[in-house]
C-alpha cells in the first residue's frame, strides 16, 4: 500500500501519493489538465517493479488546493521542485502527459541538475496563435457553464479514439467523472499558464535522456509537433502509441508501457 501525505509548497497544499519501495531511484509522474494523480493507475504497477513512484494532484486538481490563478508554469515547476525538496529527492526521472509533459520539460530546461531521465508525452512547448484563442474560448465556455460540463463534453473525442469509447464506456465515464470534479478556478488557472508556454525555443538545453511518446491518433498534439519537437533535443527519441489518442496511456496502457518499460530498462 502506498502513503498520501498533503504537502504545503509555496503556501499550497499540493496532495501527493508514494508507492513502491523506498531506496529505489525515483520517477515523478504529472497529470493532464482536468485530471488528476489516478490518471496513473495503470502505469502504477509497471513502475514500482523497478522505482518509488512520486504521483501528485497538480495544483488546482484533484484533493490539491486551488488558489486564485492565474498560473505559470514556473509556479508548477516550482510545485514539483518543492515536492522534491520535501521528500529529500535530489534528481528523479519524470513522467508527464499533456499538461504534466509540460512540466517536465520546463523542469528539465530550467533545472537540468534534477532530472535524471524524461519521457514527455502527449504534450507541446509553445502556444501559437490559434492554440492561445482555443483556450480562451474553453476558458469562457467554463465560465459561462460554471463546471466543467464543456470540458468533459470536448475532452471526450479528443482523449479517446471512437473505437475506444465504443468499446471501453465504463473507463471513458470513469475518466468524464474525473474532470467533472476538478475545480473550475483551477482549471482556467493552469489553461492560463498552457496560453504562455514557451518552452520550443529552448528544448535545446536540455541535457538529461528525452523519450518523446505520442499517441498516434492524437489530434490534440499530433505526431508531427513531437516529431519536430523530438528533433530540436539533443539525443532524444519518439515512440508512438498505437491505437491511441491523447490519453493514450489509459487508452492503450499495454503500449503505452511497454514503450515506457523498455526505454526506461535501457
Amino acid at each position: 500500500m502506498g502513503s498520501t501525505q498533503t504537502v504545503s509548497v509555496s503556501g499550497v497544499n499540493i496532495a501527493t501519493y508514494i508507492d513502491g519501495e523506498q531506496g529505489r531511484p525515483w520517477i515523478v509522474l504529472s497529470n493532464s489538465l482536468a485530471s488528476d494523480y489516478s490518471s496513473w493507475d495503470d502505469q502504477l504497477s509497471l513502475l514500482t517493479q523497478n522505482f518509488c513512484v512520486l504521483r501528485y494532484d497538480t495544483r488546482g486538481h484533484g484533493r490539491s488546493a486551488a488558489p486564485e490563478g492565474p498560473y505559470t508554469f514556473e509556479h508548477l515547476t516550482g510545485d514539483v521542485l518543492g515536492l522534491m525538496d520535501h521528500y529529500g529527492i535530489e534528481k528523479a526521472n519524470f513522467l508527464g502527459l499533456s499538461m504534466g509533459g509540460m512540466t517536465g520539460l520546463g523542469v528539465a530546461i530550467e533545472h537540468p541538475s534534477r532530472i535524471a531521465r524524461l519521457i514527455c508525452c502527449d504534450a507541446r512547448s509553445d502556444a501559437p496563435p490559434p492554440f492561445v484563442d482555443n483556450w480562451t474560448a474553453r476558458i469562457a465556455s467554463v465560465e459561462s457553464a460554471g463546471n466543467l460540463e464543456p470540458v468533459a463534453a470536448f475532452n471526450k473525442g479528443r482523449w479517446f479514439t471512437p473505437a475506444f469509447i465504443a468499446s471501453h464506456p465504463y473507463v471513458v465515464d470513469k475518466v468524464m467523472k474525473m474532470i467533472l470534479a476538478t475545480s473550475t478556478r483551477g482549471y482556467i488557472g493552469c489553461a492560463r499558464a498552457l496560453q504562455k508556454l514557451d518552452y520550443k525555443r529552448h528544448l535545446g538545453r536540455i541535457e538529461c535522456p528525452t523519450l518523446f511518446v505520442c499517441g498516434a491518433q492524437d489530434g490534440a498534439t499530433p505526431p508531427a509537433v513531437m516529431r519536430e519537437m523530438t528533433g530540436l533535443v539533443g539525443g532524444a527519441a519518439i515512440e508512438l502509441v498505437d491505437p491511441g489518442a491523447h490519453i493514450c496511456n489509459i487508452e492503450n496502457p499495454e503500449g503505452f508501457n511497454t514503450i515506457v518499460s523498455e526505454w526506461l530498462s535501457r
